[in-house]
């Protein structure tokens, strides 16, 4: 198994100004991950996009870990033309950052007083029209796409299957986050079996849970889409079956990068290399 990491994981260390980006690199690899995935890249003031990420590119060979991934938001329920001319360009960053996965939503969970369509149903052939075209210039730069179960409307493992199975291109996939299932309350397990076939990437992560029928602590804790709580936890300190998963996802054949991303309120001084530590330790048990 391979292990890398999303910059998610660091960006209270960002946010802080403890670190850039261009330190991410370097601290994942101090770490022990053999790769690192962007979420989103943020150029200084006056500096273009691909030069950013080319230098970020740089940074990471000289540093022995590949960049593996880049994931950015994205909106195809509004606009969905200049949305998809905007992806283009995003894949070319992905392009110059070295990363061979890019994933984009299909929205952000918006209300659907906020959207045009009345439902799943309604926008899945813009949602589909979107993706398709993305992945169809990306292919021609190398890099393969995909749709991660992320952003509640399109979180359930059927309606992520089923807009891959609408794209039905061989240079589109699924990014399989094994926590965020939980978001749209499907068992993490059940839900990573059905689109494990589908898997170009995957993300490791882990909840603390709380039903929508107990008290719930104001800190960290927030709301899913059937009235239910979850808080990030380090990957094994969790209701996410970590274990189970890998090992379905294995079974499937899935063989790239498992990436942490944590979510919980520890510093991520310690909650990452915990979290890598408990999958290198279930990889030796499975």
């Amino acid at each position: 198994m391979k292990f890398s990491v999303s910059s998610y994981s660091y960006s209270s260390l960002v946010r802080s100004a403890e670190a850039t980006e261009f330190d991410l690199i370097a601290l994942a690899a101090q770490q022990g991950f053999d790769g690192i995935e962007f979420a989103e890249i943020n150029p200084p003031a006056g500096e273009k996009k691909t030069a950013y990420a080319k230098r970020l590119k740089e940074e990471a060979a000289r540093c022995g870990i590949p960049i593996v991934a880049y994931c950015i938001g994205a909106d195809l329920l509004h606009e969905t033309d200049l949305e998809i001319m905007r992806l283009k360009t995003e894949v070319d960053i992905a392009a110059a950052l070295g990363a061979k996965v890019m994933r984009h939503d299909a929205s952000g969970g918006y209300q659907k007083e906020e959207r045009r369509q009345r439902g799943f149903t309604q926008a899945l052939p813009d949602i589909v029209r979107g993706y398709r075209a993305v992945t169809e210039y990306a292919q021609t730069k190398g890099v393969r796409t995909c749709i991660e179960n992320h952003g509640f409307f399109c979180q359930d493992s059927s309606r992520v299957e089923a807009i891959i199975n609408g794209v039905q291109h061989e240079n589109f996939g699924a990014l399989v986050d094994i926590g965020n299932f939980l978001c749209a309350d499907e068992d993490p397990a059940v839900a990573v079996g059905n689109l494990a076939p589908y898997a170009f990437h995957v993300h490791c992560k882990d909840f603390h849970f709380k039903r929508g029928t107990e008290f719930v602590p104001e800190d960290g804790f927030f709301m899913t889409r059937g009235g239910n709580f979850l808080r990030g936890a380090i990957i094994g300190h969790g209701v996410v079956p970590v274990a189970q998963c890998l090992r379905i996802l294995r079974n499937a054949g899935y063989n790239g990068y498992y990436t942490v991303e944590f979510e919980g309120m520890e510093h991520p001084d310690a909650g990452v290399p915990a979290g890598l530590r408990t999958l290198k330790k279930l990889e030796s048990l499975l």
